[in-house]
Parts: C-alpha cells; sequence; structure tokens
C-alpha cells in the first residue's frame, strides 16, 4: 500500500474541517498549506455569536444562497496570518464561489485544490494567475 500523495493528505483534512460547518445547505471546509504545513483552516458558519443555520434556516438572498454564512474559504484567511497566506496551497472541499475565488487571490493564495465541482462563469476571470487543480480519485494528482 502506497502512502496518500500530499494533496489527497490535505484535501482529506479539509473534508473533516467541513463536519464543522453550520449550515444546513453545504459543509464546506478548506485547509490553507504553506510549505506543506497548515496554516489555517476554516469551514461554513455564522459569525461568532449569531445564530446558525442548523439552529434558526437559512437566510436566503434573490439568487437562492445562503448569505447567513461566512465561507470556508473566507474563515480560512481571516485566520491565517498575511504573511503566511503569500506563495500558499488552499485546499478547499468544494470549487470556491467568485466571491471566494477573489478573496483567495487576494490573500496571495498561489494554488487552489478542489474536490466538489461548483462552477460558475466568473473564476476564470478572477482566477488568472492560480493554478487551479481539480482532485478527482484515480487522476494523477491523487
Amino acid at each position: 500500500m502506497s502512502r496518500k500523495s500530499w494533496d489527497r493528505y490535505f484535501m482529506d483534512i479539509a473534508n473533516v474541517v467541513a463536519t464543522r460547518g453550520t449550515c444546513n445547505r453545504l459543509k464546506v471546509g478548506c485547509v490553507i498549506v504553506k510549505d506543506k504545513h497548515i496554516v489555517s483552516t476554516g469551514y461554513n458558519g455564522s459569525i461568532h455569536g449569531h445564530e446558525h443555520c442548523e439552529e434558526v434556516g437559512c437566510l436566503l438572498n434573490e439568487e437562492g444562497r445562503c448569505i447567513r454564512c461566512l465561507h470556508a474559504e473566507e474563515n480560512s484567511v481571516l485566520h491565517a496570518e498575511r504573511a503566511d497566506l503569500k506563495g500558499a496551497t488552499a485546499y478547499v472541499t468544494h470549487e470556491p464561489c467568485e466571491k471566494c475565488a477573489k478573496t483567495l487571490a487576494q490573500a496571495g493564495i498561489v494554488r487552489i485544490v478542489f474536490e466538489n465541482e461548483y462552477p460558475n462563469k466568473w473564476n476564470e476571470h478572477f482566477l488568472k494567475n492560480i493554478e487551479v487543480v481539480h482532485l478527482v480519485e484515480g487522476t494523477k494528482e491523487e
């Protein structure tokens, strides 16, 4: 039996982090890694001290998206030291939405690895200089 790749190892951790999410619609986890060391983690959840979706329900906008929670990527960036983000990789259980794509790009993330597709037409505009990897079992990244 061979060892897991680094991508699979950190994605598995992101999947565990996602279990802490408090939104009923989608559990997302993000692990930011630099030089094979975890810099920060985040999951989708409400602002500290506010009600969670699992307690009072989702707060949906006109597009049907829940806006009660901060996204996993936002939380992982907020919980990291800025200098540690430059040149790091974000492992996210789901493809980032356009807002999180911008957040990761602005933070200095140079590589995003995701497992589940959550496609949107805008990421090509915001992730121009970032390597984006869709990690699928059985692929060479695996």
